[in-house]
């Protein structure tokens, strides 16, 4: 599920780009401006997009039941990997498609001064939007590096805002340049290579977030830091001898499944072995209250190691 934070930052984004889509629109209809109305299409995507964001958040949250026995958190994932495409498909191809046509058909854009307020104007909405995402980024990530950070992330409501907001920046900023160069330099064509610029700049963030998400749709385990703490709260508990194996993964942003096989101490008897795995089991939900699914495997680490052992030996026979 994603946390409140997510979504205020998907709300404030989608907004604001449904605002500025209507009114690049309206822009883009009056000057006949190509690039404006690459840039019409990209904020009417951005806004499809974060509609579609709200409602994974809103299906995710829904509870475990019979067909569903570990929740649906993951139906996000879905979503957001539907965004990806979509940004790709819709917004990169458009933009391409307009782009080139402006190219090899140039038109001397009308009223570039009401293109030239438009972009100025999404600039600052954009901007505010972008501001508010990297904060929360920036807040979540700590000293972490960015790409790094990215990569980590499970929340993909706040990643593809983040990087939406961004490409919507760049675009901005190659819309303006097109338009500038068309009018005050006299080259017509401009227009529609910034267009293209627009495409293309779509289509790289669109084949990064369906990679990102892509990932979490088919299951990643938690960070490398989540792993060493489990590991350490496991490892201090009376009960356990030693770990044979762990295993986690994202259910949700806030939703980790935890399956372990654990060595016990022989000379425990049975009370004392339940105890022991209770209070293991309520140390690390209280450590870290995203496992909201617990499972714990009591076996010899001689057995478990044969077991990983004919398990390697018949896929090697495959």
């Amino acid at each position: 599920m994603a946390s409140g934070s997510s979504q205020t930052v998907v709300i404030a984004a989608l907004l604001g780009n449904g605002a500025i889509a209507c009114t690049k629109f309206a822009a883009a209809a009056y000057t006949g401006s190509s690039a404006m109305l690459s840039e019409a299409i990209h904020s009417l995507v951005d806004t499809c997009n974060q509609g579609l964001l709200l409602y994974g958040m809103k299906k995710s949250e829904r509870p475990a039941d019979r067909t569903h026995p570990f929740g649906y958190g993951r139906e996000l994932y879905f979503w957001a990997f539907v965004v990806a495409l979509l940004i790709f498909s819709i917004g990169a191809g458009v933009s391409l498609y307009e782009g080139i046509h402006k190219v090899m058909h140039p038109e001397k854009v009308s009223s570039p001064a009401v293109n030239f307020a438009v972009l100025g104007l999404a600039m600052i909405f954009e901007g505010a939007a972008f501001y508010m995402a990297a904060k929360e980024f920036n807040r979540r990530r700590g000293k972490t590096p960015i790409m790094k950070a990215v990569r980590q992330s499970k929340d993909p409501g706040l990643f593809t805002v983040l990087f939406e907001d961004a490409a919507a920046m760049c675009g901005l900023v190659i819309a303006f340049a097109g338009l500038l160069a068309a009018e005050y330099l006299g080259i017509a064509w401009m227009d529609g290579a910034a267009s293209i610029g627009i495409g293309l700049l779509l289509g790289m963030v669109a084949i990064f977030l369906c990679f990102e998400t892509k990932g979490l749709l088919i299951g990643e385990a938690v960070t490398e830091e989540f792993s060493a703490e489990l590991t350490d709260i496991i490892n201090n508990s009376s009960a356990v001898n030693q770990i044979n194996e762990m295993r986690t993964m994202h259910m949700g942003p806030q939703d980790v499944l935890l399956a372990v096989s654990l060595d016990v101490w022989d000379d425990m008897d049975t009370a004392s072995l339940e105890n022991a795995i209770y209070a293991l089991e309520q140390k690390i939900k209280a450590a870290h209250p995203d496992v909201k699914q617990l499972f714990i495997e009591i076996q010899s680490g001689e057995d478990h190691t044969e077991q990983v052992w004919l398990s390697q030996l018949k896929l090697k026979r495959k």
